[in-house]
């Protein structure tokens, strides 16, 4: 059954990617981004170019996940043009590479806002609606570094992506019981076909940035390098599109509690089997096994 789905941080990468292959699986789909009639105003004609070539229903909405009001005004105007929203894709993010130790707390700050934060803004502004109606799907993209190899210089990253994978999963049994189901998408690192590494915030104490440098001279173009020579010739970043598609297709009570698609195989889906069921044992261990499912 064709749904309604806004995708935060849809200009580009996966985000951009998933709003196309969504509505060419037959949905409605608005793919938030902020700043549509300035810095993104070519990524809003390229999805309206792409919407009328291919007759599919793909729209663009002002939605600043950093901004309170950008995103409760978002849902309203999505709500308002398509009805209901049946389901959320967590999509927004920011990269960053460095020594930790370089960037200043408010940048740390920054970034658990967008990757983080920004999840709690459009939870509070889609939930109330899906919890009338006893449905809806959260769908949130993660990252293989909460539970697979974790280089270095990608610290604060790797730690806002961890917080949201925990939020995300406090957030799966709580509204379980409401039938709203919730997904974690699990990419790799695709070091190519998006905007990541291009985009990454950069420290801005450069002093101490330097200081790292002279003890590990060039070991960011040699991380970004070896996790390049990890991911296969032929590996696709689409694949991530193509995996929510299917969670969005796959019926409610029936879907995956978490989807890795990770072509270098850092280990991620082998540590996250076992946490899943670690914590699965632990609701058996304090009689709460029925939050584990979504109720339909």
């Amino acid at each position: 059954m064709p749904k309604t789905i806004l995708i935060s941080g849809a200009s580009s990468g996966f985000g951009a990617m998933t709003a196309r292959a969504l509505a060419d699986a037959g949905h409605t789909v608005y793919a938030g981004m902020r700043d549509t009639g300035g810095h993104n105003a070519q990524a809003v004609a390229d999805a309206r170019t792409y919407a009328g070539e291919h007759d599919v229903r793909l729209h663009t909405v002002e939605l600043d996940v950093s901004d309170e009001e950008s995103v409760e005004r978002g849902v309203r105007e999505v709500t308002a043009e398509a009805g209901p929203i049946d389901v959320v894709v967590h999509n927004a993010g920011h990269m960053s590479t460095g020594p930790t130790e370089a960037f200043t707390p408010e940048q740390l700050a920054q970034l658990y806002d967008t990757n983080v934060l920004s999840t709690q803004r459009l939870n509070r502004a889609v939930l109330p609606q899906m919890r009338a109606r006893r449905d809806g799907l959260l769908l949130w993209v993660g990252s293989t570094s909460t539970f697979g190899g974790t280089p270095p210089y990608l610290g604060p990253y790797f730690g806002a992506k961890a917080a949201e994978d925990h939020v995300a999963k406090g957030y799966a049994v709580e509204l379980s019981r409401f039938g709203i189901d919730s997904v974690i998408v699990v990419p790799g690192s695709y070091t190519s076909g998006t905007n990541h590494f291009a985009h990454a915030m950069r420290p801005q104490d450069e002093e101490t940035a330097r200081a790292y440098e002279a003890e590990y001279a060039g070991l960011e173009d040699q991380v970004a390098g070896r996790l390049a020579e990890l991911s296969p010739p032929d590996a696709d970043p689409a694949e991530v599109a193509r995996a929510i598609v299917r969670a969005v297709d796959t019926p409610k009570g029936q879907r995956p509690f978490r989807i890795t698609v990770d072509p270098a195989d850092d280990g991620s889906e082998r540590v996250s089997d076992l946490a899943d069921h670690i914590r699965s044992e632990f609701y058996e261990r304090i009689d709460l096994t029925d939050v584990l499912t979504v109720r339909t």
